[in-house]
């Protein structure tokens, strides 16, 4: 649960296995821009939960304190089942667990221990910081786009080193949270006030969750699934990377390419 609808994947085919030594990026991405006919990687929409941090434990000791305090038991089957679903979802079910509040004081609660947590120790998945910077360093746009809400989702941007993300899509800032794809489009929306040429196939979504594997696919992005707490289906619409680490931006330049080049086959067939 965790966040509005925390965690927070898709793509066209299965990934390149590109390597490239960490500051010679930039130099490589400029000549790839250079080409007119190649497409630009232009943005990478980020989930948080899950793909950027591994907040999960935080969030399923909270909840089994929130329910035993009630009186009631949290196994982790139950636990499991609400990884990426929106928190007043979660809510819901922690009320039938037998927690007597409100939903909005659930999310609160559950949302304060978390931060908590996370302000004495940021839990950053493999790869994830490394794969930030090296996008920074070749110019390339990152937003986060998170079903966890805005005090949290501050608390762990906060952290970095440098302003990798230009703005924030946060559970309590949309009306449906992931599996819906509001966020997801609206982050690209935002993208499209600095750059009106930015589409859903220039943006390639991060994701690890069910729900927020949905959501990004249901918005056309190129999506990217890097499981953890729990096993992605088979889709596709979507790439499936074991990690991030060694992950680079050439990697996920070509999965745009990819989206591009799969695009014009159909229309070429048609």
């Amino acid at each position: 649960m965790h966040g509005i609808s925390r965690r927070s994947v898709s793509g066209i085919r299965p990934q390149r296995n590109g390597r490239t030594a960490a500051r010679q990026v930039p130099r490589r991405l400029e000549t790839m821009h250079s080409l007119p006919s190649q497409p630009l990687l232009k943005a990478v929409l980020w989930d948080m939960d899950g793909t950027l941090v591994d907040t999960e434990p935080y969030w399923i000791a909270a909840e089994r304190a929130l329910v035993e305090s009630h009186g009631g038991t949290w196994s982790h089957q139950q636990a499991m089942q609400l990884v990426g679903q929106s928190l007043l979802h979660s809510a819901a079910v922690l009320q039938a667990a037998g927690v007597r509040l409100e939903a909005r004081d659930i999310v609160d609660t559950l949302s304060a221990q978390v931060i908590e947590q996370v302000r004495k120790e940021v839990p950053w998945r493999p790869g994830a910081r490394e794969l930030l910077d090296e996008l920074h360093l070749a110019g390339i746009r990152c937003a986060l786009v998170t079903m966890s809400e805005g005090p949290l989702a501050g608390v762990v941007v906060e952290s970095l080193p440098k302003p990798y993300f230009e703005f924030m899509v946060t559970g309590d800032t949309v009306t449906n949270g992931k599996p819906h794809p509001e966020a997801y489009l609206t982050a690209v929306e935002r993208l499209r006030l600095n750059d009106p040429s930015v589409t859903i196939d220039h943006c390639v979504a991060l994701e690890d969750s069910i729900p927020g594997a949905t959501a990004a696919i249901a918005s056309g992005v190129v999506t990217v699934g890097i499981p953890h707490q729990v096993p992605l289906p088979e889709d596709p619409r979507m790439i499936t990377w074991p990690t991030l680490v060694g992950r680079t931006a050439i990697d996920l330049q070509q999965l745009v390419a990819d989206r591009f080049a799969a695009a014009s086959l159909f229309e070429g067939a048609n």
